[in-house]
């Protein structure tokens, strides 16, 4: 049942590090989830400087999803939103048309601390893209979870074990934080067509192989119950849903047109992009394209 293994690989924002999971070469999305970047774990040092902040920086055609386990981020946008998110809380923030947004480190700034957390971008169905912008923040209150003695789940978003979330979802999807002791079992969603789990922390058990921490499990679309034992305390994160069809990605931009991004970086090359409102002094410049090859003169 298992399609392929995905290994994180680093990238840096700056002044920050990830490990980048989706897209990938040979899998570039899972249901919807389009992109999936594992914030660290980094501990980060005193007095942090601003150039390790995500500066203002432009979206359209997607909805970003920020889950922590550890530290702590504030959010502005060019909607007016003022968020800070801590660990087990949601940022929702639907681009649709378009909307800029800064991610900063304002709460570790002067006395560090651990970061760690997961950023997912969630591709919005065709008739959605074009969608206008909006925030939601989701605190723990908010969000469906239950314990046993060996493991506790939370439900982030969609539907997921019987159980449904309070955060409307664009397309049919589910994403689920599970914490599990040493030799817990939990099971795999079960009626959703595609499917995936990925250790944040920790060792699993899958179909007699083991898999360890920046470690994405795909399995086969469809099929039915699965099962994954933690071989010592493990944070996995569960995420599929329906496929909604073929996506273009160019740095920020997500868009089922080519024409769509091409528009996009142009608006953001010239100004039309609204900053921030709370942070419009500085931006992410367009990212320079490599050079198109030459044509040949003697071919």
């Amino acid at each position: 049942m298992l399609e392929m293994v995905i290994d994180a690989r680093r990238h840096s924002l700056g002044g920050f590090e990830v490990g980048r999971v989706l897209p990938f070469v040979k899998k570039r999305m899972v249901g919807p989830f389009v992109f999936w970047d594992h914030m660290g774990p980094v501990r980060l040092p005193p007095h942090i400087p601003r150039t390790t902040d995500v500066r203002p920086h432009p979206h359209i055609g997607l909805s970003t999803v920020t889950y922590l386990f550890d530290g702590e981020i504030t959010h502005r946008d060019s909607l007016g939103v003022e968020q800070v998110i801590k660990p087990g809380e949601v940022n929702w923030m639907t681009a649709g048309s378009g909307i800029t947004h800064s991610e900063r480190f304002d709460g570790l700034r002067e006395k560090g601390g651990l970061m760690d957390g997961i950023q997912a971008w969630v591709a919005l169905p065709k008739e959605l893209e074009e969608t206008d912008p909006g925030f939601h923040h989701f605190g723990h209150n908010d969000l469906e979870s239950y314990m046993t003695d060996d493991m506790g789940a939370t439900l982030i978003a969609g539907e997921a074990f019987g159980a449904k979330s309070r955060l409307s979802t664009p397309s049919p999807m589910y994403y689920v934080h599970t914490e599990l002791k040493p030799g817990a079992v939990t099971g795999v969603p079960s009626g959703h067509r595609e499917r995936a789990a990925y250790v944040a922390r920790g060792r699993v058990e899958y179909d007699g192989h083991e898999y360890g921490h920046g470690q994405m499990l795909v399995f086969q679309p469809g099929g039915g119950e699965l099962a994954i034992k933690a071989i010592e305390s493990t944070t996995l994160m569960q995420l599929g849903g329906e496929p909604v069809g073929e996506r273009f990605i160019w740095w920020n931009f997500v868009s089922s047109s080519r024409e769509r991004i091409e528009q996009a970086k142009a608006d953001w090359l010239a100004g039309r992009f609204k900053l921030p409102t709370h942070d419009d002094k500085e931006f992410i410049p367009l990212p320079e394209e490599p050079p198109k090859p030459s044509p040949n003169p003697m071919s």
